[in-house]
């Protein structure tokens, strides 16, 4: 998602953010991950008939070796999240300066195309941006054959730039599988399907390649693309396949399995035990085996351990695993009350469990709790284990693997996960399918995660790149204190909200579930949205959505301008620069000189705006109002609409005053000190003025609520100038009797 930090006018702040610790959307996995670079480990290889060999590796696309690596883009080649962000910052900013260079030449892409780049600092010669096709987070099986085709020729487009440009090798990840939301399988037997005839087709001709890498850093995507290699390549079955099936299914990032195993034998991070309330391992055929395997240091251990929740975590001795998770769940009495007892401590503790491993592990299994000597039904026991993963999966953070492990012989219990994963899997592929049901109510997540000791979720980290360092501040200030807040109100203020039409009503409306509400108001001449929920995750992603569609309406508001400001002057183009003024310089020194008179304020960059475009407007404006002497005044800004005032002037909507006494139009005060009064605003750190050439010309008082001047005497269509209120405030009602000259940033000493 658009967390509304990125470069342009339509954006925030200016700034690149790299949020590690905290996930928006689903689908990592394509997302290279900062932080240690996965060891390459290459699981599966092939060759064609054709000659070229296909193999599949587990690696990081950022850092691997071959001729060209292919980034799954958007159609602008704008790199801000998931494996193109990774590639354009392990590349340098020559990777978007030249997807810029590109769409301003030749326009955006299609859904399908692909063009070849040069690297930047990426270890390879070339980089591929490739559009995949996107597809509705639960799609339905008409959707999926729909993009089918579109998948297939963003490979077919990846293959022919290899050709073209005589590449040896290219790095191919699973493409539109993570944020484009494209069914993982599905996604794996396209893009394989596509090699193989490819280079294996009758009209193949031209140069071939040596190698197709099909490279990803996560496990669930690299087995799915190794499963597919060797269904469609060599013709074997892989174990999924045989007489013994392996359901599995996808909840969002959660990848679910279902498999016949003996527990003590499983090889993921995690295995989870369901131990007697007396904690003797002895007790109970899954702790008996588990004890067997690991050695009596797990009894000894989990006597001394003390008891959090419903879990305790021992070391996993000679277990294949890193940890050993021990449930205590209640058996299931005839007692209709009891009985329902039993069903929450057991939903508890599958949610526990999940919860502790995604803190740092990336896999678990579980046994079929409570089949045995709890008295729990099988399928009772399939239904609550398997809506509590369903329940874990609408906030899981990352990837993350979940094993259900059915004792081979145990055939009913098999059956009735079986029968759940059906339904789990219908479920998951209709679009109007939000969440499982839960058959009881929980608090699984996030309350639970800092109470386990030792095992903590990860802290998250911003990484922010921006043009300068008071931007960047200004925008981890921002986002830090929406992410890491603990309430469960986030309030948005900004006049740009006036601007919502229907489409953003209806975005609105559709946030408004799981306990979400949204409320609009308008006071004071401010504009304002407040999001509230039952859990601030909730209303984090609620508010950071709502920002990301004030983002949009601002780079609307950009393009009309620009449009008007076109038609009024008929200049070749609408640029603007803002070129930062030397500190040894004269205008510097004055500015710096009048910010210290009037308050605690240090200049701490002067930045002058050269606008051709504004000029011929604001020297137009000049004529109409045969007004020749324009006062020099200030308005205090948000950060945020600094680079909007230079590109397409001032406009109402950016700094509404404190108090609109005077009327609804552009404020202006004739002082530092006046603006300080003019807006308060809240605490920063740093502050941001404009200096302005203004027209006041003719002006009369204002009052509050008008939106024009008012008339000159008893003719109507003759209007003031300005308006004007106490000593040095003007109010205008044309953003063009005002020219932005100089963006100053500021700080408090």
């Amino acid at each position: 998602m658009d967390t509304a930090l990125f470069r342009n006018h339509g954006h925030k702040f200016g700034c690149v953010a790299t949020i590690d610790g905290v996930d928006f959307e689903r689908g990592l996995s394509t997302v290279q991950q900062r932080g240690p670079s996965v060891v390459p480990e290459k699981r599966f290889a092939v060759t064609l008939h054709g000659g070229v060999q296909v193999s599949v590796w587990k690696a990081d696309l950022t850092n691997f070796q071959a001729d060209a690596v292919v980034n799954a883009a958007n159609d602008q080649l704008h790199h801000y999240g998931g494996l193109a962000l990774a590639l354009s910052m392990a590349g340098g900013p020559q990777i978007q300066r030249d997807s810029d260079d590109y769409i301003s030449k030749y326009g955006g892409l299609k859904t399908g195309d692909a063009i070849v780049c040069d690297a930047g600092s990426l270890p390879c010669k070339k980089i591929i941006h490739a559009v995949g096709p996107y597809v509705s987070k639960y799609p339905l099986k008409s959707d999926v054959s729909a993009a089918k085709q579109l998948l297939e020729r963003a490979i077919m487009s990846i293959l022919d730039r290899v050709k073209e440009n005589r590449l040896q090798s290219v790095a191919i990840p699973a493409i539109s599988s993570g944020l484009f939301n494209y069914p993982l399988p599905d996604c794996a037997k396209a893009i394989v399907t596509t090699v193989k005839h490819y280079y294996e087709s009758s009209g193949s001709s031209g140069h071939l390649p040596k190698e197709i890498f099909l490279v990803n850093n996560d496990e669930p995507t690299v087995k799915e693309m190794n499963r597919a290699c060797l269904q469609l390549l060599t013709n074997r079955r892989t174990r999924g396949d045989a007489k013994t099936s392996t359901p599995t299914v996808q909840l969002g990032n959660v990848h679910l399995t279902l498999k016949r195993g003996k527990i003590e034998e499983q090889h993921t991070d995690v295995i989870v035990n369901t131990a007697s309330p007396q904690r003797d391992l002895n007790i109970g055929e899954i702790s008996r085996a588990l004890l067997q395997r690991a050695g009596p240091g797990m009894q000894q251990e989990i006597y001394n351990v003390p008891q959090t929740g419903h879990v305790i975590v021992t070391n996993p001795y000679k277990l294949q695993c890193k940890q050993v998770y021990h449930t205590f769940c209640t058996e299931k009495w005839k007692d209709p009350a009891q009985q329902r007892v039993a069903q929450q401590i057991l939903f508890k503790s599958v949610s526990e469990c999940l919860w502790l491993a995604a803190a740092k592990h990336k896999s678990i299994a579980f046994p079929a709790i409570g089949t045995g000597a709890l008295g729990f039904d099988k399928k009772e026991v399939a239904q609550i284990m398997s809506n509590a993963v369903a329940d874990f999966a609408q906030n899981a953070p990352q990837k993350f693997e979940v094993h259900f492990v059915i004792f081979p012989s145990d055939n009913d219990t098999f059956k009735a996960f079986e029968e759940q994963f059906r339904y789990l899997q219908q479920k998951a592929s209709d679009p109007n399918f939000t969440h499982v049901d839960v058959m009881m109510s929980s608090q699984p997540a996030f309350e639970h995660r800092d109470d386990f000791q030792g095992d903590r979720a990860l802290t998250p980290q911003i990484s922010l790149i921006g043009p300068s360092d008071e931007t960047t501040r200004e925008a981890e200030r921002w986002l830090s204190g929406l992410l890491f807040q603990t309430l469960d109100t986030v309030a948005i203020r900004n006049n740009f909200i006036q601007h919502f039409g229907e489409k953003e009503h209806l975005q609105l409306s559709r946030l408004i579930k799981g306990g979400v509400s949204i409320e609009e108001s308008f006071e004071n001449g401010r504009a304002g949205i407040t999001v509230k929920g039952n859990s601030t995750e909730d209303v984090v992603v609620a508010g950071l959505q709502v920002e990301a569609m004030l983002c949009n309406i601002q780079k609307e508001f950009v393009t009309e301008e620009e449009r008007a400001m076109l038609c009024a002057v008929l200049p070749e183009d609408v640029s603007f620069e803002r070129k930062t003024v030397d500190r040894s310089s004269p205008e510097f020194s004055e500015r710096s000189s009048a910010f210290k008179k009037h308050g605690l304020l240090r200049i701490l960059k002067l930045d002058k705006v050269e606008n051709p475009a504004l000029n011929v407007l604001f020297a137009q404006k000049k004529n109409q109002l045969c007004c020749f002497t324009p006062q020099t005044m200030f308005q205090r800004i948000p950060a945020q609409f600094c680079e909007m005032v230079s590109h397409i002037g001032f406009h109402a909507e950016y700094a509404p005053p404190d108090e609109p006494k005077y009327g609804e139009g552009i404020y202006f005060a004739g002082t530092v000190e006046k603006a300080m009064e003019v807006w308060k605003g809240q605490k920063e750190e740093y502050l941001h003025f404009v200096e302005a050439k203004v027209l006041t010309g003719n002006a009369t008082s204002g009052k509050p609520g008008l939106i024009l001047p008012p008339a000159v005497g008893t003719d109507p269509p003759i209007l003031y100038d300005s308006v004007s209120g106490e000593r040095d405030i003007s109010v205008i009602f044309s953003g063009y009797q005002a020219l932005p000259t100089y963006i100053i940033t500021c700080k408090v000493v």
